[in-house]
């Protein structure tokens, strides 16, 4: 197993797996410098997770368009020259924009962000390459993945290393929703994706789990499970441009195409991603100190 960073890398959730996946370094956007380390590699399966924008810290427009739609393109590229039959791209539901239902990926995207604009384009720009060349080139629209290793910056993470301290941090309006999806879940699409035997060239699909959970929701699930007497604040966070209380997929094309379902409820996710923090107190004091620095 191979596995491509940027130069200058924070290495700090890949030090457990090291010594097992032969490392190499370039930039996404550098199109000569990505397509030797795919010629060097010539793996069956790419795996395409770099992109930028997606927390609501990553503010830069230019990185987004260099990493998003510039890197995907050299990515593609290089894996149309190299002969690499298939590439699974990890596309967003945030593609889609505001809607008021769970949209199928048929329909009309009206991305609301730049972020989610980039985003677009980079499955634009997949389905076109995997339809020109008759690649199995995929996009998997991810609704909101969780567990282990997730960004410390993140909500969950959050609430899981506050709420060990017995807090609540600020937090959005109750009625704010995402659709959860476990980590183990979204791995498993991924392979499905690559191995599915009747996957088309450019195909899309929703990797959601079709529930809808409102914040109001996580927090009363946080407090029961980590015993938080702590009572919210709503509201102390102000919304985002894509906040809404509307976010929900619909996973049908998935499940049909892949045979994939998410089979994590949320609150068992949750609960095993307290057990991991618990488990591990060296990450979960690294946490810590990378939320509060």
């Amino acid at each position: 197993m191979a596995c491509l960073v940027r130069p200058g890398h924070d290495p700090w959730r890949l030090e457990e797996i090291r010594d097992d996946v032969a490392w190499h370094e370039a930039d996404l956007a550098d199109a000569e410098g990505v397509a030797a380390v795919v010629r060097q590699v010539r793996p069956d399966w790419v795996f395409h997770l770099a992109v930028y924008g997606a927390y609501s810290w990553q503010t830069d427009v230019d990185t987004m368009v260099r990493t998003n739609i510039v890197g995907t393109l050299a990515l593609a590229r290089a894996c149309v020259t190299a002969d690499v039959p298939v590439l699974v791209n990890t596309g967003s539901s945030s593609e889609y924009g505001l809607k008021d239902h769970p949209p199928a990926e048929t329909e009309w995207i009206d991305p609301n962000s730049d972020y989610a604009c980039t985003k677009a384009a980079a499955t634009q720009v997949c389905r076109h390459w995997a339809l020109r060349h008759a690649r199995r080139f995929v996009t998997l629209r991810l609704y909101t993945a969780y567990g282990p290793w997730e960004d410390p910056g993140r909500l969950l993470p959050t609430l899981v290393v506050r709420g060990l301290r017995g807090e609540l941090p600020p937090l959005a309006r109750p009625e704010t929703s995402r659709d959860w999806v476990y980590v183990d879940d979204a791995c498993d699409a991924y392979v499905r994706a690559a191995t599915a035997p009747a996957v088309p060239p450019g195909a899309v699909y929703n990797i959601g789990s079709g529930v809808q959970t409102p914040l109001g929701e996580v927090v009363a699930v946080a407090r029961r499970v980590l015993g938080i007497a702590a009572e919210p604040r709503w509201g102390e966070m102000r919304d985002r441009i894509w906040d809404t209380s509307v976010w929900v997929a619909d996973p049908r094309a998935a499940r049909d195409a892949l045979g994939w379902q998410a089979r994590m409820p949320f609150a068992e996710g949750f609960e095993r991603t307290v057990e991991w923090f618990r488990q591990r107190p060296g990450t979960t004091a690294l946490y810590q100190a990378r939320q509060t620095g």
